[in-house]
């Protein structure tokens, strides 16, 4: 007789080769190789009776499990068809247990097939038992999470990703003129001009055509001598020519009139051809414009070291709140007399931007660069749902 190798058989299976018994097995408990005629392993004492050489067996396990998976849903339309409150009924409860009860028989499935060194069979049957209501669910939890929860966070993911553009809109201007856009609260020369409508000039320019390098952040859109407007309405190819950006798309920038926000009469100070950059959180206005609310800016005096939660008119804080108060003083569109909370209290600013893993002192994330505000889905500035470019860990609750 000549040795014949198993390659890479299971162990515990009795292998014929052209009519005549190999002269080796492998035990299915420590693998190491028998006579084909063996009682017990040689090895490990392993009784090697029960081992047999006829054809393997379906697994009833994995029969099952195929069987409940293709119930699971058969019940769904069946039960649907007779009444919609049936049909209601099977999705959330009946064919959720049918199809679990599926998915764990075709993992016990799986499990006996492997440990049975090559007698049963039905692996195919168990994959696809377990396969279907694992599609199915996943697809029916996918849908009740959107439909319960998942729509303010699919909204939340949307305005991060807005953050992400306009990051990246900073950063091309940051590389063009070495530095990020100012975020006081008045121009060169006194105006009103907030840090929210510097962002906007930045990465759209005053008329959303780019920003044009001469320019000093006027609201006025004058040059630095104020002879030369920057951004006419009507615009030749030098002046074009000229123009770096926009930085960002039109399409996910949300860049609006202020007007279209808070309507034409109650703008405060600020001209009504002001642009800012407005969040995903988009609602009906009286100007009848689906717009969200202004997004506001700040950006880091790297010259300061301070971020006085106590005093926040302290002048050495690195980040100064009255570079958006003025946008923020305009309060709640279509709510007369609601002011938002940010207003109310500076101190909630400097509660929201401060770094509370630094416990040596008091710290501002992003204290060398800026900060995006979001008023979330309340359209209020200083509240819990409010988002920003940094994990924020401040909760109105725990205020410190």
């Amino acid at each position: 007789y000549r040795r014949i190798s198993v390659g890479s058989r299971k162990p515990g299976t009795r292998i014929r080769t052209y009519g005549k018994r190999n002269l080796v097995m492998h035990c299915p408990k420590c693998g190491t190789e028998n006579p084909d005629d063996a009682k017990s392993c040689q090895s490990c004492n392993r009784d090697l009776t029960h081992i047999s050489s006829t054809a393997r067996r379906l697994d009833a396990n994995a029969v099952a499990s195929l069987v409940l998976a293709i119930l699971s849903i058969a019940l769904l339309f069946l039960l649907a068809g007779i009444h919609i409150i049936l049909g209601v009924l099977a999705a959330v409860f009946v064919c959720p247990a049918v199809g679990i009860t599926a998915l764990v028989l075709g993992i016990i499935a799986l499990a006996e097939i492997r440990r049975s060194a090559g007698r049963l069979s039905g692996k195919g049957l168990a994959i696809a038992g377990i396969t279907i209501p694992t599609v199915w669910l996943s697809a029916l939890f996918l849908y009740l999470g959107y439909s319960l929860r998942a729509k303010p966070y699919a909204h939340k993911v949307r305005q991060k990703a807005q953050f992400h553009t306009i990051d990246a809109a900073l950063e091309l201007f940051n590389h063009e003129f070495d530095g990020y856009p100012p975020s006081d609260a008045v121009d060169s020369v006194g105006q009103p001009y907030c840090g929210g409508m510097k962002l906007c000039e930045a990465v759209m320019g005053q008329d959303l055509l780019g920003f044009h390098p001469d320019s000093v952040f006027r609201a006025d859109g004058m040059d630095p001598t104020g002879q030369r407007d920057l951004y006419l309405e009507s615009i030749d190819k030098d002046n074009l020519r000229a123009r770096r950006g926009p930085f960002t798309p039109a399409a996910s920038a949300n860049a609006h009139k202020l007007i279209d926000v808070y309507g034409g009469h109650n703008i405060g100070p600020f001209g009504d051809g002001a642009f800012v950059l407005c969040d995903t959180y988009k609602r009906e206005h009286k100007s009848g414009v689906m717009v969200g609310m202004p997004i506001l800016y700040y950006k880091a005096n790297a010259a300061n070291s301070a971020h006085d939660v106590n005093n926040p008119d302290n002048p050495e804080n690195i980040y100064n709140y009255k570079d958006n108060h003025a946008l923020v003083g305009l309060g709640v569109p279509g709510q007369p007399g609601r002011k938002h909370p940010l207003f109310a209290d500076p101190k909630i600013f400097y509660e929201m931007t401060r770094n509370y893993e630094i416990t040596t002192q008091s710290r501002p994330f992003r204290a060398d660069s800026y900060i995006l505000l979001s008023a979330g889905k309340d359209g209020s500035y200083g509240t819990e749902d409010d988002i920003v470019n940094f994990d924020m860990r401040w909760k109105p609750k725990s205020r410190r």
